[in-house]
């Protein structure tokens, strides 16, 4: 693990391209995107990308990550380069009331400012859980996405459906 002193610390800053080591020789690519957002792109590699060929991959997910990954060196700059119109289009996200289990649209910076409002299953399936991800649940998540394994995370993050009830009404 690479890490770095609190007088070497890197700033975060959009369109830097990481390289996110996977252990037992492989790595992943990642840029970052609007605070907290990291763009995931797909593929496992054992030589290096040229930094012209990693914007132009296929994006595997988009999520919220601690901005540690980045500023503390654990995930190494390589190079900055302007986000593609894809990387630069952040998700919606869902959210779950913990306590009554209603389900929300989340988008953080929509127009400007945050958007939330009540939605329905139907409208949140498929979504990633409003979340900041820890370094190491995300290198599992890229691991088990090169296999085509579920993840864990991926998994605990799910809707509960058995905790649904109706959005509140006017």
């Amino acid at each position: 693990m690479t890490t770095t002193s609190k007088s070497q610390r890197v700033k975060r800053k959009v369109g830097d391209i990481l390289r996110v080591d996977l252990g037992s020789g492989g790595h992943s690519y990642a840029q970052v995107a609007s605070e907290p957002l990291i763009v995931f792109f797909e593929g496992v590699f054992t030589a290096d990308l040229s930094v012209e060929e990693i914007p132009a991959l296929p994006v595997a997910f988009t999520l919220g990550v601690s901005r540690h990954a980045v500023t503390s060196g654990l995930w190494p700059v390589i190079a900055s380069r302007p986000l593609t119109p894809e990387s630069a289009r952040e998700p919606f996200f869902f959210k779950q009331d913990v306590i009554n289990g209603r389900l929300f649209l989340y988008h953080s910076t929509f127009a400007d400012q945050s958007f939330e409002r009540p939605a329905s299953l139907a409208e949140c399936e498929g979504l990633e859980r409003a979340a900041v991800w820890e370094p190491g649940h995300v290198v599992d998540r890229l691991r088990d996405h090169a296999a085509g394994r579920p993840n864990r995370w991926v998994e605990a993050l799910k809707i509960d459906t058995s905790r649904l009830t109706s959005p509140s009404r006017p």
